[in-house]
Formats: structure tokens, C-alpha cells, sequence
């Protein structure tokens, strides 16, 4: 089989999901940028989740659960985006052939620790990496992966075996691509929507989410034992996930301050770069912790869970007063 889609350009992002849903809206009309998908889903959040296990450690997540960017989507650009999951992978296959042969650019949902092209030192079980396929050369699927440069290659039962993975968040071969985009133009009124949706997330009443849930997981960094070694896998943890999981802590507070420069321009809101500046400050405090907590587990620093649970308050307490700002910014 050979079937390629020529009208597609692959783009570089920094995160899967909201590089997929700007690249697969760009490719059906709609203009859009990585942080205005990103900001305009209200993905955006913070969740401490200790009865969700990974790797045997608390689930922290700094931005919403998969699928979230990709149907954050619909409204604003009044898109239909069909999803299909199967029950083997041989009809997995023949279907998102059939799909690549009606000249479709399909999204998948993979484990990432199964995709040849990721270096093995960077490879690690998570079954929420999306990706797009653009096409089929022989027994290799042609690939845009936004976190990839470059488009990549991937044998057939490669690509099976990651729509396939087992275990937290299996992706059961799912696939999705648009069957319709109504709206090209981002409205001030989306954005407006969009951000009141993400104080309410960062700001509300549920203590494991927003800023309370930081604060919980500062008062259980708190508590740790210094002298027990299983203290520090608890932080290898954080940071793990802080950094390494997607776009990480940081790297997510960087994106939603690239959202408000673009969303200070539509929405004639110029308080909004000065509220971008304060995001990425915010960001910047985030890999400063992962930083400091690095070198204690590694030994160069004294290990002083104490420390490390003040500069996570002192975040929780950062992102209240931004976001109290912001909701005064729309209102």
C-alpha cells in the first residue's frame, strides 16, 4: 500500500495532544496555534490523585486528561471529530488503512515506550502519546508526531503494538479524525469562555484539584521521612511527572502564557500580556523546584522534604493570586 496525503505539513510542538489538534485544524482550515488549542480547551489545571496509581506513586498531572485538548475543540470550530476504538488489532489496521486510502490525516492514541523512532532512553510506558498518520509507504506509516522535528517512519506491527499497550490508559487502537470544521476564527467570546472555565478549574472547591490539590501535595512532601530512601523515589516521582510526562509543570504554564499573548490581541484585553509575563514567572518557579529537588536526590544537596514542600505552597499561592487577577482581567 502506498498512500500518502501531499496537502499535510508536519509541525514541531511541545506538547502530543495540543500539537495534534492545532496541526489537524490547520490541515482542515483553521489557523490555529499549539497554545491557542491548549488554552482555548481550558486544559490548564493541577491534580493530585493518590487513589490513581503510577508506577506505584500518586498520579500528579498538571494540565486535563487525555481526549480534553482533542474535544475542547468542537465548540469553537463547530468540528465534528469521530472516535473509534477495536476490539483486535488486525481490524485496528485495515480500518485506519481504509481512512489513510479516502485521504484522511488520522489521529492515534499510543503507548509512547513502544515507537521505535523515540530513543530508548527516553521511552517509558505511557499509553495517552498522540500522534497523526498521513500516510502509508509498503509496511511503514508515515508519522507526524508533534514532538518529533521531523516526520517519522513506523513498521506496521510497531505502530500495532503501541495502538495496543496494555495496562493505565489503554488506548484500545483508538483513532480519530474530523468530518467536518464549520469555523475557522477564534472569537473573543471562545476565549473569554475558555479562561472563566480554567479559574474555575484552578480555583475551586475539590481539595485534590487547582491549587488546593498543590497544597495537599505539599503537605505530603512535608511529612516525608528524610532518612527513608523511599522519600526520595516519592520526589523522583514528582519531578517525574512534573517534567518528563508530556509537556511537564513548567513547560504547560509556558504554553498558556503564549495562549493569553495571542488572547490579549482578539480580545483587545491588553492586561493580558502583563498576566502572560506573570505566567511564565510562575513557570519558571515550577523548573526551579524540579532543579532543587533533582539535586537532593541525586545527592549534591541535603535532602530537606521541608524545603521542598515551602516551594511548593509558595507556587499553590503564586497561581491563586494569577488567577484571581485573571478572573478580574475578564470580568
Amino acid at each position: 500500500m502506498n498512500v500518502a496525503n501531499d496537502k499535510f505539513t508536519h509541525r514541531h510542538a511541545a506538547h502530543c495532544e495540543s500539537g495534534v489538534a492545532a496541526s489537524l485544524l490547520t490541515h482542515h482550515g483553521a489557523a490555529v496555534s499549539e497554545a491557542m488549542a491548549f488554552g482555548l480547551s481550558s486544559a490548564l489545571s493541577f491534580a493530585y490523585l493518590p487513589f490513581i496509581k503510577f508506577a506505584g506513586f500518586p498520579l500528579i498531572a498538571y494540565r486535563m486528561p487525555p481526549k480534553y485538548i482533542l474535544k475542547g475543540m468542537l465548540k469553537p470550530f463547530r468540528m465534528r471529530l469521530r472516535f473509534e476504538t477495536f476490539r483486535n488489532e488486525a481490524e485496528g489496521t485495515r480500518r485506519l488503512d481504509e481512512l489513510l486510502k479516502q485521504g484522511h490525516v488520522v489521529g492515534l492514541q499510543t503507548s509512547a515506550f513502544w515507537l521505535p523512532y523515540f530513543p530508548e532512553d527516553m521511552r517509558f510506558h505511557f499509553n495517552a502519546h498522540n500522534l497523526l498518520v498521513y500516510g502509508k509507504e509498503g509496511k511503514d506509516y508515515l508519522i507526524s508526531d508533534p514532538v518529533a522535528e521531523e516526520p517519522q517512519r513506523c513498521e506496521t506491527g510497531a505502530l500495532q503494538r503501541a495502538r495496543f499497550a496494555k495496562g493505565l490508559m489503554a488506548p484500545k487502537g483508538l483513532l480519530y479524525y474530523p468530518e467536518s470544521v464549520d469555523r475557522t476564527e477564534v472569537t473573543a467570546e471562545d476565549i473569554r469562555r475558555a479562561i472563566r472555565k480554567t479559574v474555575r478549574i484552578m480555583l475551586g472547591f475539590i481539595p485534590i484539584i487547582g491549587v488546593r490539590g498543590m497544597h495537599m501535595l505539599a503537605n505530603k512532601v512535608a511529612k516525608l521521612d528524610p532518612a527513608d530512601k523511599l522519600s526520595l523515589n516519592y520526589v523522583g516521582h514528582i519531578v517525574r511527572m512534573q517534567e518528563e510526562i508530556g509537556t511537564g509543570g513548567g513547560g504547560f504554564r509556558f504554553l498558556y502564557a503564549a495562549f493569553l499573548q495571542e488572547a490579549a490581541e482578539i480580545t483587545s484585553l491588553p492586561e493580558l500580556r502583563a498576566l502572560a509575563d506573570r505566567m511564565n514567572v510562575i513557570g519558571d518557579g515550577w523548573r526551579e523546584f524540579a532543579l532543587k529537588a533533582v539535586r537532593m536526590i541525586k545527592g549534591r544537596e541535603t535532602f530537606d522534604p521541608g524545603l521542598l514542600a515551602g516551594m511548593l505552597h509558595s507556587q499553590a499561592d503564586q497561581e491563586t493570586e494569577f488567577f484571581k487577577a485573571l478572573k478580574r482581567a475578564i470580568a
